[in-house]
Parts: structure tokens; sequence; C-alpha cells
């Protein structure tokens, strides 16, 4: 299975960049190819919905770190979307590569993909996530892409905070689970 695996941390060694490294980690000792695409670390514009792309008819009027991602987005059959809740939501950092879909919109929802939803934050109350996970369903929704699960690693403020925990290992045992 091709995978794409899209973070939206500002911290290279964070909470969520471990999960990543250990949802890659798992995914790839089961055969699967992962491509992996760091938001925070590439030049991504924010779409500002001019309309030119036509939703993938035509190419988006930015020529930046989104080309390979659509690139390989065409081709994957799931997308992981790993991220922090920042107030509530999912990063600006992943939100705005997730706003970029509009780009080539005709062709992911023509493709039946899988998706997963592995989420960090300081907070333990589950309800903190609610606002990233409802905008996660809707998207999926939109897309027409199925929901194959998800990890909410709650009460993790630190990297020494979540080494304490399992999430790490739930992180690696959804990659290594993960069927054709």
């Amino acid at each position: 299975m091709r995978i794409v695996v899209i973070t939206g941390s500002p911290h290279k060694r964070g909470t969520s960049a471990l999960l990543a490294d250990e949802f890659i980690r798992g995914a790839e000792e089961a055969g699967h190819r992962v491509y992996r695409f760091d938001t925070a670390f590439e030049c991504v514009h924010p779409c500002i919905g001019c309309e030119t792309c036509e939703c993938g008819k035509k190419p988006c009027v930015f020529k930046d770190g989104m080309m390979p991602l659509y690139d390989e987005l065409k081709k994957a059959d799931m997308v992981v979307f790993v991220s922090p809740v920042y107030y509530h939501a999912l990063s600006a950092q992943i939100k705005m590569a997730i706003d970029r879909f509009h780009g080539i919109e005709i062709d992911l929802q023509h493709h039946s993909k899988k998706a997963m939803l592995i989420l960090t934050a300081a907070a333990a109350a589950p309800s903190v996530a609610d606002g990233a996970i409802l905008s996660h369903k809707r998207t999926l929704k939109h897309l027409k892409w199925s929901d194959d699960g998800q990890l909410l690693a709650l009460g993790c403020n630190t990297r020494s905070d979540i080494e304490k925990t399992d999430y790490p290992e739930q992180a690696h045992k959804m990659g290594r689970n993960l069927e054709e």
C-alpha cells in the first residue's frame, strides 16, 4: 500500500513527530511504501480561494512545496494526518496543506482512499480534540474517503511526557497492522 503521512507540528522532536515516526516505522516493517510530508518545514502557501484551479481541472496558481505532495496524494491508497491539537483544532501548518487539497479535489474525490488521524494534546480531556476530529470527519466525508482509525494521545505536553506512555507503541501497531 502507498501511504502519505502529513504532519503538522513545527517541532521536529515533538510529541506528534514521535508518533509519526513510530507509525511510519510500523508501516514500513509491514512492507508499505510511505511518503512523509512535514508541512511546517515546507513552503506551503495558503489557499486563497481564487478558483483558478477549478478543483483540479487547471493547475494551482502557487508552485510551492505542495507540488510533490499533490503527486503523492494522487497515487496514495491511504493518507495519515498527524497533528498536535492547538486551541481545539488541527495545527495551522497542517490545515494550510489540507486547504490546498482543493487544488486537486477532482483527483482526490474520484479515488477511494483510506485515512487515519493521529493527534497529540497537552490537555487530558478528550473534548480538547473535538474540533480537530470533527474537521477530519467532515473532510473525509467530502472526499469520500474511509476512516480507518484514530489515535488521540492526551496529557502529553512534552516529548518526555509521551515517552512515558504507550502511545508510541500504539502508533507503531497502527502502522504495522495495516491491511491492504
